[in-house]
C-alpha cells in the first residue's frame, strides 16, 4: 500500500468519525430540543379564552360587564364586527405587516431583529409576529431574552395550525394589555374613550396601537404624556410607511389624550344580575332589552324619585305587545342608593295593585254580556254584608255610564260588577292568563281584591295589560334570549278575555283623562293607589308597547299624598314620550263587537241591574235555560254537512224577545218556540246567556268537546 493510499484511508476514517460525532451531536441537540418542547406542555388556551361575563341588549350593545375573579376587565372581541378598520390597518402595519402570509413566524423580521442584536449588543426590536405576541400573552414572561424568544417561536408554530388568522387576531385583541386591570381593545376603548371600538378617530386608533407596547409606563391615568409621545411615534412611522398622510398625522397629533378612566356601563343592573345568576356557562348573555330605551328611562326614574321625596323609589317596565319581550327594565331609582334599597328589584316585588285590576273586572262583565261600555250603572252607597266600598274621594256620582265609571275609577260600580262576575272567577282568569296573585294567608278571593286586596308584581301587571291590545291573550314575558330563541318565541298565548271585551276595555281606557299638560286619546291607561298611600301605579299601552310604572317606598312605609294619578301617571306619559316614537293606534274593533250609544242598545243592556233587583210583571217567569245543563259536557259533531256542528239551546219562561249570547257576543234572538240552533265555539268552556225583554237573564257554562 502506498503512502498516499494510507493517508487517504486515515483521512477517511477521520471524516467518518467527525460525521459520526456531528450526527451524534445533532441527535443529542434534536432530542434535547424535542424534550424541551415536550416539557412546555400544552398551550393553556382554555384559560386564555376566559373573559368577563358580559350582558348585551337585543342589538348586541353592552349593558353591563362583570370583572373576572382576579379583578381584570377582559371583554370578548370579534375583530370584523367590533373593531374599527382604521385601527386594524394601523395595527397590522405597525406590528405585523405579513400577518396573513406567514405561518406564525416571520423570518424577515427575525433576521432584522438578530442583526440589530448582533450589531448593537442588545435587543432593539423583537421581530415578533402577532401570533408570537399572542403566545407571550397566553404564557406571560418576566423579561426579554433569547430563551423566551425561542419559547414564543415554538408556541407560535403550535398556534397557527389550530386557529384561523381571524381567531388569532380576535384572541390577541381580547388579551392585549392596556394598563392596570384593562385587557383587550374593547375594555380599553370603553374605559378611555367611553365608547365601543367600532368607530375610532385616527388619534384614538394610534393610541390603542401604542399602549400595549408598554402598558404600565404609558397608562393614561398616570403617564398621559408618555402615552402621547408613544402615540405620535406610531403616527410618524405610519407616515414614513405611507399608510397615512402627513396632514392626517398632524391633525391626530393635535388631539389630546384622555387622562382619566371612565366607568364601564352599568345599564339595567337588576336584569343583568338576574341573567348572570341564571346562566353560568355563557360569556355573553343577550337580553331582550333595548339599551337606548333603557338609557333614557333610568334617569327618568331617578329624577322623579328624588323629586317625590326621601326613600322613594320608582320601577318601570316596558313590554313589546306582540312578542312579550321586555324592552326596558328599571328596577329602582338608583341601584347604588342604599336609602332607597336600590338593589331591590321593585318590578318583581309583590305589592297591592290598588285599582289597577278594575279593567279586568269590566272586561269579564263585557264578556258575560250583562253590561256594555255605554250601559248606565249606579254609583251610590251599597253594602255587601259588613263590606261597604267607598269612592276614593268619599263622594258618589249617581247614575253614570259604565265607560265613565272605569275612566274615573269609581269604586262602587267596580265592586258591584265584581260581585256579579265573581271574585273567584276573576282570580282564576288572571292566573290562567299567567299572573301570580298573592292573597293574604288563609284567605280566599273576595270583593276587596277589586280595590287592591291582593298582591301582584309590576311585571305581571304589565303582562296582563299587554293582553288588552293583543285582543284578549297574554304572552309570558321574556327577558333572556337563550341559544334556543326559537323555542322561547314559541311561547303559547294564554287566554285573558274575549276579543270584543278586550277591545272595549282598551277603547274605554283610551278616553281616561290624562295628567296635566298631557295629550288626550293617545294612550290607554289606568292608575291605582293602594291603601294607606303605600303604592302608586300607572299602566298604559298603545298598539305597540305597554309600560308599567310603580312608585313608593321599598320598605312599604306610607308616603302621604302618594296617588297614582299624581305620582305615577306623569312618569308613564313621560316614558312614552322618551321612547322617541309616536303612539301607535290600538287595533280595530273585532268582528261581533257591539258599538252603539245607550239609546240604541238592547233593552237589557241599557242599564245594569244587580241580580235580585229585577221588577217582574204579574206571573211572568224569568228565563231558564233547559238545555244544555249548567256544567255539562257537549260533544259536537264537526263532520260534513250544514248543521253537523250545530248545538240546540232550549229555554223556558221569560218575556219575548229573548236574546241569545255566546261568550258575551250576541248570536241573535230565540224564536217563539224558545229554542235555537247555534254554532258552538270551542273546543273548551263556553258561557251561554239568555236575556229577556225585561233584562232578566240565565247563564250556563258548558264544556265543548
Amino acid at each position: 500500500m502506498s503512502e498516499a493510499e494510507t493517508t487517504g484511508k486515515v483521512r477517511g476514517r477521520r471524516v467518518g468519525r467527525l460525521a459520526a460525532i456531528a450526527a451524534a451531536v445533532l441527535l443529542v441537540v434534536m432530542t434535547g430540543c424535542a424534550a424541551w418542547v415536550i416539557s412546555l406542555g400544552p398551550l393553556p388556551l382554555k384559560e386564555a379564552r376566559a373573559v368577563s361575563t358580559t350582558i348585551v341588549d337585543r342589538n348586541g350593545k353592552l349593558l353591563r360587564a362583570y370583572a373576572m375573579a382576579d379583578g381584570r376587565w377582559r371583554l370578548p372581541v370579534d375583530a370584523k364586527k367590533d373593531v374599527d378598520p382604521t385601527y386594524l390597518k394601523l395595527l397590522l402595519a405597525y406590528e405585523d405587516q405579513r400577518f396573513y402570509d406567514h405561518h406564525g413566524v416571520d423570518p424577515r423580521a427575525l433576521m432584522r431583529a438578530a442583526f440589530q442584536f448582533l450589531t448593537r449588543g442588545h435587543i432593539v426590536s423583537g421581530g415578533s409576529t402577532i401570533t408570537m405576541q399572542l403566545a407571550r400573552l397566553i404564557e406571560p414572561r418576566q423579561r426579554r431574552s433569547l430563551h423566551f424568544k425561542l419559547h414564543q417561536i415554538v408556541r407560535a408554530l403550535e398556534i397557527e395550525p389550530t386557529m384561523s388568522k381571524d381567531q388569532i387576531l380576535d384572541l390577541y385583541l381580547t388579551l392585549a394589555p392596556y394598563g392596570g386591570n384593562l385587557e383587550g381593545i374593547r375594555a380599553a376603548s370603553i374605559a378611555y374613550f367611553g365608547k365601543e371600538p367600532k368607530r375610532l378617530s385616527l388619534a384614538e386608533a394610534a393610541l390603542l396601537v401604542a399602549l400595549p407596547q408598554s402598558p404600565e409606563t404609558r397608562r393614561l391615568d398616570r403617564y398621559p404624556e408618555a402615552a402621547k409621545r408613544a402615540r405620535d411615534r406610531v403616527l410618524d412611522r405610519m407616515v414614513a410607511e405611507q399608510v397615512i398622510s402627513q396632514d392626517d398625522a398632524d391633525q391626530a397629533k393635535a388631539q389630546p389624550v384622555p387622562r382619566y378612566r371612565k366607568p364601564l356601563p352599568i345599564l339595567a343592573p337588576h336584569a343583568a344580575d338576574e341573567a348572570a345568576a341564571a346562566i353560568k356557562d355563557q360569556p355573553v348573555i343577550k337580553l331582550t332589552l333595548d339599551a337606548a330605551l333603557q338609557k333614557v328611562l333610568e334617569p327618568l326614574a331617578h329624577d322623579r324619585a328624588v323629586a317625590l321625596g326621601p326613600n322613594v323609589s320608582v320601577g318601570i317596565i316596558v313590554v313589546d305587545n306582540a312578542s312579550g319581550d321586555i324592552l326596558a327594565h328599571v328596577g329602582s331609582a338608583d341601584y347604588f342608593d342604599e336609602r332607597r334599597a336600590g338593589q331591590v328589584d321593585m318590578t318583581r316585588a309583590v305589592r297591592s295593585p290598588g285599582s289597577t285590576l278594575k279593567p279586568f273586572i269590566y272586561g269579564l262583565a263585557f264578556e258575560d254580556g250583562f253590561v256594555h261600555p255605554d250601559s248606565l250603572i249606579e254609583d251610590r252607597p251599597v253594602r255587601f254584608g259588613s263590606y261597604a266600598p267607598e269612592n276614593f274621594d268619599t263622594t258618589y256620582q249617581g247614575t253614570v255610564p259604565v265607560r265613565k265609571a272605569l275612566q274615573f275609577s269609581l269604586n262602587v260600580p267596580a265592586i258591584v260588577l265584581l260581585d256579579r262576575v265573581g271574585a273567584s272567577r276573576l282570580s282564576s282568569r288572571l292566573k290562567q292568563a299567567g299572573a301570580n296573585l298573592i292573597l293574604p294567608k288563609d284567605e280566599v278571593p273576595g270583593l276587596a281584591m277589586g280595590l287592591g286586596g291582593v298582591g301582584v308584581t309590576l311585571q305581571d301587571l304589565a303582562m296582563l295589560y299587554a293582553g288588552l291590545p293583543r285582543l284578549g291573550t297574554t304572552k309570558p314575558l321574556r327577558e333572556i334570549m337563550t341559544k334556543h330563541a326559537s323555542r322561547d318565541d314559541a311561547r303559547e298565548p294564554l287566554r285573558l278575555m274575549d276579543q270584543a271585551a278586550a277591545w272595549q276595555v282598551g277603547n274605554v281606557l283610551l278616553g281616561s283623562p290624562p295628567p296635566e299638560n298631557a295629550v288626550r286619546n293617545r294612550i290607554a291607561f289606568k292608575t291605582g293607589t293602594s291603601y294607606g298611600y303605600r303604592d302608586a301605579w300607572s299602566v298604559g299601552f298603545d298598539g305597540r308597547i305597554t309600560i308599567g310604572v310603580w312608585v313608593g317606598r321599598p320598605d312599604g312605609a306610607p308616603v302621604p299624598g302618594l296617588i297614582g294619578r299624581v305620582a305615577a301617571a306623569p312618569i308613564l306619559f313621560d316614558a312614552f314620550a322618551r321612547t322617541g316614537k309616536l303612539p301607535v293606534a290600538l287595533p280595530k274593533a273585532p268582528k261581533g263587537a257591539l258599538i252603539a250609544s245607550n239609546a240604541r242598545l238592547p233593552l237589557p243592556l241599557k242599564r245594569f241591574r244587580p241580580l235580585g233587583e229585577l221588577v217582574r210583571l204579574g206571573s211572568d217567569q224569568t228565563p231558564h235555560i233547559q238545555f244544555p245543563l249548567n256544567g255539562s259536557r257537549i260533544a259536537v259533531d264537526r263532520g260534513s254537512g250544514t248543521d253537523a256542528a250545530a248545538m240546540p239551546v232550549k229555554v223556558s219562561g221569560g218575556v219575548l224577545p229573548l236574546t241569545m249570547m255566546v261568550n258575551g257576543l250576541s248570536v241573535g234572538e230565540i224564536d217563539s218556540r224558545r229554542q235555537r240552533l247555534i254554532e258552538p265555539p270551542g273546543p273548551g268552556f263556553a258561557r251561554l246567556t239568555v236575556i229577556d225583554a225585561t233584562g232578566a237573564a240565565d247563564t250556563v257554562v258548558v264544556r265543548i268537546q
